[in-house]
């Protein structure tokens, strides 16, 4: 996972509220085996707008996405942040997501802003013509024209994303204390490192 300090860039003001996995990415996606090629799927069903906001020049590899209340919503499914991070997408500001699908952000490695909705309203007013600025070492949101948005994120979370530190890498960062402990515990029970049964 890459570490995660800044996200700037244009905004997709999508706003649209209770959007569900099944809208992120369609259950016929589901059967790859691979996660490259998921951002074709990524709101295949608005994407068949041709003036979808998804394609549209202004907004295409926008890496921020404005959503409404309730985003990521419906099943668990772990596709849904991969097929944001496949279509480059790698922060969405709501007021508020689905607790499955923040964790499945966090550990893919999209940053998700909870904001009040007075916020996601200038912000989608923004977006419209201008860049929107996050910062996660500040914990903040601003845009070019003097608006500054403060957001809460958890620290354990927050170390993770600003360090690029998945559940893979951060097993490995502990690797020392890990061999420590194995060290140990074969000192003291030698039989389990064996499978030898002590009579």
């Amino acid at each position: 996972m890459e570490p995660l300090r800044e996200v700037a860039g244009r905004a997709i003001p999508f706003g649209a509220k209770n959007v569900d996995t099944d809208v992120i990415i369609p259950a016929h996606w589901l059967k790859t085996i691979t996660r490259d090629g998921l951002g074709q799927g990524a709101f295949e069903t608005l994407r068949a707008d041709p003036d979808n906001l998804f394609d549209s020049a202004n907004f295409k590899g926008a890496p921020i996405l404005i959503a409404g209340d309730n985003f990521g919503c419906g099943s668990s499914r772990e596709h849904a942040a991969w097929a944001l991070l496949d279509l480059g997408i790698t922060a969405v500001i709501a007021p508020s997501f689905s607790d499955i699908f923040s964790s499945n952000a966090f550990k893919n490695g999209i940053l998700t802003v909870v904001l009040p909705q007075s916020a996601i309203d200038r912000l989608m007013e923004v977006a419209q013509t201008d860049p929107v600025h996050i910062d996660l070492g500040s914990q903040t949101v601003t845009t070019p024209f003097q608006d500054r948005f403060e957001f809460e994120i958890d620290a354990f979370r927050k170390a993770c994303l600003l360090e690029g530190l998945d559940e893979v890498g951060l097993t490995l960062s502990r690797d020392s204390a890990i061999s420590a402990y194995e060290n140990r515990s074969r000192g003291q029970t030698p039989w389990l490192a064996t499978g030898e049964l002590v009579s």
